[in-house]
């Protein structure tokens, strides 16, 4: 799923989503299945928080793909629970290959160039990767 906005000015997970979504997805990440009212007593004991917000906050997660719900019983018996539609990993994967490929794609030279500037900061083993792709790409026809 592709998120609509990223926000540069921020770091991490709030470069995709808001301080609240990012709580709420962290949690769902960390726990797997809850409902909201288990997710707003987790955040409510750290910041005291509206179920409301916390309700509003997880449907529009899931109306935006990001969460899948499940309910079960019916009337007052009705139990919705929601869980992450990708792990962690994947969602960054996922969001981390679509914004390489768009800068790529969009401004080629400048992104190398800047990849090829920070290499100083890179894991060494990544660096590694990245000369094994260079001389394969070398040997190409």
């Amino acid at each position: 799923m592709r998120v609509k906005k990223i926000n540069l000015a921020e770091e991490g997970l709030h470069r995709f989503f808001g301080t609240l979504e990012t709580k709420i997805m962290e949690i769902l990440w960390a726990k797997g299945t809850l409902t909201i009212k288990q997710v707003h007593e987790r955040i409510d004991n750290e910041t005291p928080i509206s179920y409301n917000a916390v309700m509003t906050v997880m449907v529009r997660l899931a109306e935006k793909g990001h969460l899948n719900k499940d309910s079960s019983g019916s009337g007052r018996n009705k139990v919705t629970y929601f869980c992450p539609s990708q792990s962690k990993e994947q969602f960054i994967l996922e969001q981390t290959k679509m914004v390489t490929d768009g800068l790529v794609k969009d401004f080629g030279s400048m992104m190398v160039s800047h990849l090829v500037d920070n290499l100083d900061n890179a894991d060494p083993e990544l660096i590694e990767r990245l000369a094994q792709k260079l001389e394969e790409l070398k040997r190409r026809p």
